[in-house]
């Protein structure tokens, strides 16, 4: 006998917090790339501009998540039977693959700028590092509300977008404390030496983005074989549990299949177990559709999981 979880644990929906967060840090984000654009065409500086390319993709990011999360609802239907949120997911590695370019295209503009130096003086005033200044408070405002909004609602694409909005932190303090130093001290070099460190710092927030996608993507393990072995056998009437598969996200939406052993012959007695038995997984883990397949008293098994042919 197979059975399959009841219909009345929903899957939660948290589309319409993630685009209105989503909104907010476009509108935002466009405000801060103009900030930098107008500061760095009238400095020259090879960083500012750098990092205004920069908020560029933080702005097309928002976009690309607003389609994500429009696609990645969590109802099942004919065609998605497991839902649609892995859009979501994908929309991250979206965000990924905007960091690559801007980290491609920075790099490439700091090399032609070494190799073809133009003599171009950047020339800095107090009311521009006031900007950047400003730019530098509403990057930090976005960076930690989408981080505290993605938590809560345990959206990838927000969390994504929130380490995006981090580098950019870091990339704009590196950018203003090379602009300072060559308002004050006149070192002109520093624009060019900052926009390297930038480069990478841009290519661990994608590298960071994708570590933290893909496992959903490839359907990695969400919860220990072992954790949910230990919680299935504390129930009354099961004689063991094997062949114990998860995938998806804790607290968002996750698949657990396993062969249930219990100590009954007829069916409904086993019904009544199985139904504790996803009461407790449901209580454990959140959100959940749960398959058992259940099995006699008589049936063995030692096999917790698959086994690990890496």
């Amino acid at each position: 006998m197979t059975k399959n979880s009841p219909p009345h644990h929903p899957m939660l929906d948290n589309r319409a917090a993630v685009r209105r967060v989503l909104l907010i840090t476009l509108l935002l984000n466009l405000l801060v790339m103009a900030i930098k654009v107008l500061v760095g065409l009238a400095t020259g500086s090879l960083s500012l501009l750098a990092d205004s390319l920069h908020s560029v993709t933080d702005s097309a990011n928002n976009v690309l998540g607003l389609v994500a999360s429009r696609l990645s609802s969590p109802t099942p239907d004919r065609d998605h039977p497991y839902g649609h949120q892995k859009y979501e997911a994908i929309g991250a590695l979206g965000i990924a693959a905007f960091l690559g370019i801007a980290f491609f295209e920075i790099v490439k503009s700091s090399i032609d700028r070494l190799l073809n130096p133009t003599g171009t003086v950047i020339q800095i005033a107090a009311n521009e590092l006031w900007l950047l200044l400003v730019v530098l408070g509403v990057n930090i405002f976005v960076a930690f509300y989408e981080r505290w909004m993605g938590r809560r609602v345990n959206s990838p694409i927000l969390i994504a977008d929130a380490q995006h909005t981090m580098s950019d932190i870091w990339v704009t303090i590196s950018v203003l404390g090379g602009l300072i130093g060559i308002w004050i001290w006149q070192i002109q070099w520093l624009d060019i030496a900052l926009a390297f460190p930038v480069a990478m710092l841009v290519f661990w927030s994608g590298w960071s983005v994708i570590r933290a996608n893909l496992p959903w993507l490839v359907d990695e393990m969400a919860i220990a074989p072992e954790a949910i072995h230990t919680l299935v056998m504390q129930v009354p009437g099961v004689l063991n549990c094997h062949n114990i598969a998860s995938r998806g996200m804790v607290g968002r939406q996750i698949f657990i299949e396993m062969h249930l052993i219990v100590n009954a012959t007829d069916i409904e007695p086993a019904h009544q177990i199985t139904e504790t038995v996803e009461t407790a997984l449901l209580d454990r883990y959140g959100p959940a559709r749960i398959t058992i397949h259940v099995e006699p008293p008589a049936y063995h098994s030692d096999q917790i999981s698959y086994e690990d042919h890496t």
